[in-house]
């Protein structure tokens, strides 16, 4: 378990004046013309309104034909526990048709209802539901017809598919709105740190769930990062945003509380990773603002985070050690869902940008080795996605990495949209 000493967390903050931070105003200053934005078409239409699942997900199936997402009829409200929505799968190969697989009652405006093709499995599709005042999962297989439903949700699965994780998801839904499900009260909404809830692990054959790791655990570890970050007696925690790493070995996960004296919308964070079974916990991130993440290799955790060096960035970190490297400081300065292109060997990371000053959400691809950034479009959010029902581009790529999906609500709603970036990353 690592516990940063306070002769680290000095010597960082004097490394901190050493490093000068880059003007915002340089986040475009190495795009290329925009007179070579890839093609870029819409794949879903309305009068449905269209949106994926979450961007870490796989939503292109093996064959990178069909993707996933989700259709409602309405916008600009929170789901309550009546609301359902429809899922299925697009064929990019046959004039993009829609075809439904299921429905769901358990979902949100941020993640959907974790909608994705098992991994380790070409024709396997899992979502999360509600079911008789519970939350389940379940796993169809889109050829043959056959589903089981499983006893407990899932937040991502690992890599052979055989295991899925969970934090719980009726807290977040009171402590992340636009994140947890409706229609199932948190047991312990006024317990701030409970012993008998946190992240689960389970077989997705049995449906065997584990507590691995709750909530009072997490307190236990001091934190060790900015004094401002420092929780207090009287703050409630969460989890959220878990991944496994790419060889099945550790989760990485987000532990979130919120103090009393600051508002709602101001909440603090720490990463962590550990064994699939909840040991070998290390603080990998203890400052207080870790965001956006996904693993490049089974060592190495890209993430949007506060670090003394560079401040808010994007950094490579290498789980289990103190080693950081900051990503992109001058082109990649503002947050966004990052991910590295498939055959590309982590040389190029697919982003986006929540609506700048113009409104205009971007997703776009940048190159580590020469610092390039290449857009793949700019898109308007009418002002009216904002908070809890946003429509983030989300971008995720195609296992090839010759296409990406994206949403946007910038033609009356929101629908999913495909660019082909072969050319850019060929």
């Amino acid at each position: 378990m690592n516990h940063s000493s306070l002769n680290r967390r000095q010597a960082l903050q004097t490394i901190a004046a050493s490093f000068p931070i880059a003007a915002t105003a340089k986040v475009f200053a190495s795009e290329k013309s925009d007179s070579k934005l890839p093609p870029v078409r819409a794949i879903t239409r309305g009068p449905k309104l269209h949106w994926r699942g979450y961007y870490d997900k796989f939503l292109f199936d093996p064959t990178n034909r069909f993707v996933l997402a989700n259709e409602v009829d309405f916008e600009g409200r929170s789901p309550t526990a009546d609301d359902s929505i429809r899922i299925g799968m697009i064929d990019t190969q046959d004039g993009d048709r829609w075809t439904e697989l299921g429905s769901t009652f358990a979902w949100n405006w941020q993640q959907g209802c974790m909608l994705q093709w098992v991994p380790g499995a070409s024709d396997d599709v899992a979502w999360n539901d509600r079911v008789d005042g519970e939350f389940v999962s379940h796993v169809l297989n889109v050829k043959t017809g056959s589903k089981r439903t499983l006893p407990h949700p899932f937040y991502c699965l690992s890599p052979d598919g055989k295991t899925g994780f969970a934090p719980d998801f009726r807290r977040l839904n009171d402590t992340r709105p636009g994140y947890g499900y409706s229609g199932v009260p948190d047991p312990n909404r006024e317990v701030l740190a409970p012993d008998n809830a946190g992240i689960w692990r389970m077989d997705m054959q049995s449906g065997e769930q584990k507590l691995i790791f709750s909530f009072a655990d997490a307190v236990k570890i001091p934190f060790e990062g900015r004094e401002d970050a420092v929780f207090r007696p009287h703050s409630k925690h969460w989890f959220n945003h878990l991944l496994c790493n790419p060889d099945g070995t550790r989760l990485f996960f987000l532990h979130r509380w919120r103090n009393p004296e600051n508002s709602m919308a101001r909440f603090f964070t720490r990463a962590m990773t550990m064994n699939f079974d909840g040991t070998d916990l290390y603080v990998i991130d203890p400052w207080g603002d870790t965001s956006h993440f996904v693993w490049r290799d089974p060592k190495h955790i890209f993430a949007w985070a506060w670090h003394p060096s560079h401040q808010q960035r994007f950094y490579l970190y290498e789980d289990k050690t103190e080693n950081v490297s900051v990503v992109g400081p001058n082109t990649m300065t503002v947050n966004g869902h990052n991910t590295y292109i498939p055959g590309t060997d982590s040389n190029w990371v697919l982003n986006d940008t929540y609506p700048d000053a113009k409104t205009f959400q971007n997703p776009y691809i940048y190159h580590i080795p020469t610092d390039r950034r290449v857009p793949i479009g700019h898109f308007p959010s009418p002002p009216a996605y904002r908070g809890e029902w946003r429509c983030d581009t989300h971008p995720t790529a195609s296992r090839d990495g010759k296409q990406v999906v994206f949403d946007s609500p910038h033609q009356n709603g929101r629908q999913v949209y495909l660019a082909d970036i072969s050319e850019i990353v060929g």
